[in-house]
């Protein structure tokens, strides 16, 4: 039986992620899809039991998890998880959420601010994740935000606002992908306006908490939370009662310096071997995330602990007792994250990223004004099975620029894929992006996936419209082109909102 190369190579993912919406439960879910795809490889090479365990053991969950990129991610979130039982234990969290009931007054301010400070945090979607989850937490409990609806805020405002920004981990990603001399990066930014899923993701959370409603079972959850509303933030009685709202703001603020120099220095900017320091823009192109987010993060860990021991808010002791809290409340993400890693091992494995590669090449011909939809639709698939967008990126990308070297078609099409992966990661319970923002909001994984997916099918059925009104208008240059779709899609996004409200689904 030929397995690798086909479609049979996605089918422990999907079967995995099937599970896990069926079920509820995440961790056997992602093991029995391991388990298949090991089956998988070890009947395609013949390679009996033994190959089996092999595969599954040596090669997929030993690897993947050791794996140097992995591994650095796996310490930032430690790392993250520790500040954030420091700024508990400091009482910090708990000062900001009594600053917040006098500048925040009510469910609608808590999520607009989640959602700006979402935006504003746009280096780098883990870092996002986790920071606005820790920070915000605190405000949206007040205000009775479900920890659905908080991850989902915390979510659409990773991913979405990180592939439209030029200085981030992810414009990095994208411009390492585009080969054949070309500046990565001006690619990238021309590729921003026709990005229709990502930007119209930002206007539907601002027009529903505007609107005021949810739909789906976010509407439960959101019931129940605002039954639970209370007037006073909840506090750890063993947490100092000397925080203030500083106590708060100065590590965060110093983790996003520290981790926005980590990153270009991971891509040089400081390297004094070369002539001359690279700029912000090539070095944030050259970055090591992992790397850089770990530099970052460790030294705001020590100022952190520095400054709470000298301001004699917490000990010494006190302090490095943190350090197995912060790493006990990841333990659920990073046991998540390392099946999720290990399982798309077994896809790339199996030859996923080939087949889907060959399906897109063989499907662009005479479809010129459907190519931008059909490759959005073909990059959401994907990114949905294997859980990576970036992985997504280094497949489709590569292709969109040989199939089309030069022209409006390109862009577009670009755009089209780097808004399917972001989608398609948006929607997979196996990806990491959703899976911290489970962790960022303390909310049960499984639940944060199936509230989201109705939402994020919302605007990528919406999107698959505009883009395919794009492809049909292109004809008439790109400008006249992004006007029509972009009247079009607001209009049409708009309009499915207000009739969802009106049924109250």
């Amino acid at each position: 039986m030929h397995i690798v190369g086909t479609f049979w190579s996605l089918v422990p993912a999907i079967v995995a992620i099937g599970l896990a919406l069926c079920t509820k439960e995440v961790y056997s879910s992602l093991f029995i899809g391991i388990v298949i795809g090991g089956i998988f490889y070890a009947v395609d090479a013949a390679a009996g039991f033994t190959g089996f365990l092999t595969h599954v053991f040596n090669e997929g969950f030993i690897a993947n998890i050791a794996d140097s990129y992995n591994i650095g991610i796996l310490i930032f979130m430690v790392i993250l998880g520790t500040l954030v039982a420091l700024m508990n234990k400091g009482g910090g969290s708990a000062a900001f959420g009594n600053w917040a009931k006098t500048h925040i007054k009510s469910k609608f301010g808590a999520q607009v601010a989640t959602i700006i400070l979402g935006i504003l945090i746009f280096i780098d979607d883990y870092f996002n994740c986790l920071t606005v989850g820790s920070v915000m937490k605190p405000v949206t409990d007040k205000y009775g935000v479900s920890k659905e609806k908080l991850a989902y805020l915390i979510d659409a405002t990773a991913a979405p606002v990180c592939i439209i920004a030029p200085i981030s981990s992810w414009a990095a990603a994208v411009a390492g992908f585009v080969t054949e001399g070309e500046n990565g990066i001006a690619l990238f930014c021309k590729a921003i306006p026709f990005n229709f899923y990502a930007i119209l993701t930002l206007i539907m959370m601002f027009a529903m908490v505007k609107m005021k409603f949810e739909f789906g079972s976010m509407k439960v959850f959101e019931k129940s939370a605002e039954a639970k509303e209370t007037s006073e933030t909840e506090t750890d009685s063993n947490n100092s009662s000397n925080g203030k709202v500083i106590d708060l703001v100065l590590p965060v603020v110093g983790l996003i310096i520290l981790c926005v120099l980590g990153m270009i220095y991971s891509g040089g900017f400081f390297s004094s071997d070369s002539d001359s320091y690279l700029n912000f823009i090539d070095a944030f192109s050259n970055s090591d995330a992992s790397v850089g987010l770990v530099i970052g993060s460790t030294g705001a860990l020590i100022l952190t602990i520095i400054y709470f021991v000298s301001r004699k808010v917490l000990t010494f002791k006190e302090s490095m007792a943190c350090l197995p809290d912060g790493f006990k409340a990841m333990v659920p993400a990073i046991l998540i994250l390392c099946m999720a890693w290990t399982l798309k091992g077994m896809t790339d494995s199996l030859g996923a990223k080939q087949y889907v590669a060959d399906l897109v090449a063989g499907s662009a011909a005479g479809l010129k004004a459907f190519l931008p939809a059909i490759i959005f639709v073909i990059a959401c698939f994907l990114a949905f099975a294997t859980g990576t967008s970036w992985g997504t990126f280094g497949i489709l990308i590569p292709i969109c620029i040989a199939a089309f070297p030069e022209g409006a078609i390109r862009i577009v099409s670009i755009s089209a894929c780097m808004a399917g992966a972001v989608c398609g990661d948006h929607c997979s319970p196996i990806s990491d992006t959703t899976i911290m923002a489970s962790a960022g909001a303390q909310c049960n994984h499984v639940n944060h996936v199936s509230t989201q997916l109705p939402y994020a099918i919302t605007v990528a059925a919406v999107s698959f419209v505009t883009y395919i009104i794009t492809g049909i208008t292109m004809n008439l240059g790109l400008a006249v082109s992004g006007i029509i779709s972009w009247v079009t899609g607001v209009a049409l996004l708009l309009a499915t909102l207000s009739v969802l409200k009106k049924k109250n689904i």
